[in-house]
C-alpha cells in the first residue's frame, strides 16, 4: 500500500470513529438525595441512548449556584445541562441564556403541577423542566409533642412553634427542640429566614424597591429567630445547611424542623431515619399573616445556549423529568422514594399517597404559596423567599452573611440588618431602581 492509500486509510477510520463516538452530556447538579439516586440510574438512559454517555459534576448547592452563574453569564460552555431553580429561570430565560425546551405529547407538559409550571415558564415558553418540586413545611416528633401534651393545628403559629420547642428541648438526651437552617447563603439560610420574617407582616423590597431590611418585622422576626435558635437549636447551627440538619434529624436529634417539603420523603424512610415512623407534618408558621409562609422552589434542568449537544441535551432532560422516570425510581426504590412536586398525577396514585404519608401536607404547601402575593404590604417582586430580580443573588448572599453573624453571636441584630440594608441599598442604586 502507498503512503497516499495508507494515510486515506488512516483518515477514514479517523473520521468513522469520530462519528461513531458517544456524545458526552456534562450535567452539573446538587448534591442532594434525589440527584444522587438519579446518578445512580442514569445507566437506565445510557442503556436506552448508547449513542450519550454523561458526565455528572456534584457540587454543594452554593458552590453549584456559583459555578453555573458564572459560566452562563461568561458563557464559558462548561456544562450542557444545568441544575437550576425558579429564581435563575425566568431572568436568564429572559436574558437568551437558556434554550427554550420541547416536548412531545407523550411527554405531557399539562400534567406539570401549575405554580411550578409557572415559575419556570417565561412567554408560554418552558425553559427548565422540574425535576423535584417543593414547599416549606413544619416537620415533627409527634412522640415528642404527644409526650409534652402539644397538638398542632394544620397550619401553627410560630409563638406555638416556639412554646412547643422549650417543652421538648432536651439537650442533655441529644434532642433539640428545633434544626433552623443557619448556614449564609440566599438559597440557604435566607429561605427560611425570609418566610418567617413574611409570616411577622415583612417583604424584601417596598413599592418603590427600597430594601426593607431595617423594617419592624425584620427586625422582630431575625430577633425571634436568634433566640429561638441560641436557646433550643443545636450547638454549631451557623454552619447548617438543608443536609446537615437532614442528617440530625434521621438520627432523632431533632424536635421539630422547618424546611423543604422534599425532606419528607428522607425523614420518613426507615433505612435512613431513626424516626421514620414518628414524623409528622403541618404547614409553614404563621405569627402576623399567612402569606408567604412558606416557599415555592423547584430544582430543574435548563440547556444553556452556549452548549453543541442541544438534541441530546433535551432527549436527556426529556427522560429524567418524565413520568416514566418516576416510574422508574417506584420500581427501583419504591413509591416513597420518587421525586415529588412536580406532577398531577403523582399525587393522583393510589400507591404514593398510600406509600407518602407527607402527600398530601406537601401539595397543600405547594398549592398555597404564591409568588406573584407573597407579602402582607404590596410588593413590586415576584417570589416568596426571593425576589426574582438579577439584584437579588448577591443582595441574599450578604443579607444570608449576616444572619449568620447574628446567629452565630458576632454581631447584634440590629448591626447585621443594619449592614445588610446598606450592602442592598448600594447594590440597587447601582442598578438604577432609585438614586
Amino acid at each position: 500500500m502507498n503512503l497516499k492509500s495508507a494515510l486515506a486509510l488512516a483518515f477514514g477510520l479517523a473520521v468513522a470513529g469520530a462519528s461513531n463516538a458517544a456524545t458526552e452530556l456534562v450535567i452539573a447538579t446538587v448534591n442532594n438525595g434525589h440527584m444522587i439516586e438519579m446518578q445512580k440510574l442514569t445507566k437506565f438512559f445510557e442503556q436506552a441512548n448508547p449513542d450519550i454517555t454523561i458526565k455528572w459534576v456534584t457540587l454543594e448547592e452554593g458552590v453549584l449556584r456559583q459555578r453555573v452563574t458564572t459560566d452562563i453569564a461568561t458563557k464559558g460552555g462548561q456544562f450542557d445541562i444545568m441544575t437550576i431553580g425558579m429564581y435563575e429561570t425566568p431572568i436568564w430565560g429572559k436574558k437568551g441564556w437558556l434554550k427554550p425546551l420541547k416536548f412531545d405529547p407523550a411527554y405531557d407538559v399539562d400534567d406539570l403541577l401549575p405554580p411550578i409550571r409557572a415559575g419556570l415558564t417565561v412567554d408560554d415558553k418552558l425553559y427548565a423542566a422540574p425535576f423535584y418540586g417543593e414547599s416549606s413545611m413544619l416537620m415533627y416528633r409527634k412522640d415528642l409533642t404527644e409526650k409534652a401534651g402539644i397538638t398542632f393545628g394544620e397550619r401553627p403559629t410560630w409563638e406555638q412553634v416556639r412554646d412547643a420547642a422549650a417543652k421538648i428541648h432536651d439537650p442533655n438526651n441529644g434532642v433539640y427542640g428545633i434544626c433552623l437552617r443557619g448556614k449564609p447563603g440566599w438559597g440557604d439560610n435566607m429561605g427560611p429566614i425570609t418566610t418567617l420574617v413574611n409570616s411577622f407582616g415583612g417583604q424584601i423590597f417596598d413599592m418603590k424597591w427600597r430594601p426593607q431590611f431595617e423594617s419592624k418585622p425584620w427586625k422582630d422576626g431575625i430577633s425571634f429567630y436568634v433566640d429561638l435558635m441560641k436557646k433550643y437549636g443545636p450547638p454549631g447551627s451557623a454552619g447548617n445547611s438543608f443536609n446537615e440538619i437532614l442528617a440530625l434529624y434521621n438520627a432523632g436529634k431533632c424536635g421539630m424542623w422547618v424546611d423543604a417539603t422534599i425532606a419528607a420523603s428522607f425523614i420518613t424512610d426507615p433505612k435512613q431515619s431513626k424516626v421514620a415512623d414518628k414524623v409528622a407534618f403541618a404547614q409553614g408558621p404563621t405569627s402576623a399573616t399567612a402569606k408567604g409562609a412558606n416557599w415555592l422552589w423547584a430544582w430543574a434542568l435548563g440547556i444553556p445556549a452556549g452548549t453543541k449537544n442541544t438534541e441530546a441535551a433535551q432527549k436527556f432532560i426529556t427522560w429524567a423529568t418524565s413520568k416514566d422516570y418516576i416510574n422508574l425510581v417506584a420500581k427501583e426504590k419504591g413509591w416513597a422514594a420518587v421525586p415529588t412536586g412536580t406532577r398531577k398525577s403523582t399525587y393522583a396514585n393510589p400507591e404514593f399517597l398510600k406509600a407518602a404519608v407527607f402527600a398530601e401536607a406537601e401539595k397543600k404547601a405547594i398549592d398555597s404559596s404564591n409568588p406573584n402575593d407573597s407579602t402582607l404590604p404590596k410588593s413590586p417582586y415576584v417570589g416568596v423567599q426571593f425576589a426574582a430580580i438579577p439584584e437579588f443573588q448577591a443582595i441574599g448572599v450578604a443579607v444570608g452573611q449576616q444572619m449568620t453573624a447574628a446567629l452565630a453571636g458576632k454581631s447584634s441584630v440590629e448591626a447585621a440588618l443594619k449592614a445588610g440594608q446598606v450592602a442592598a441599598d448600594r447594590e440597587m442604586r447601582k442598578a438604577g431602581y432609585y438614586k
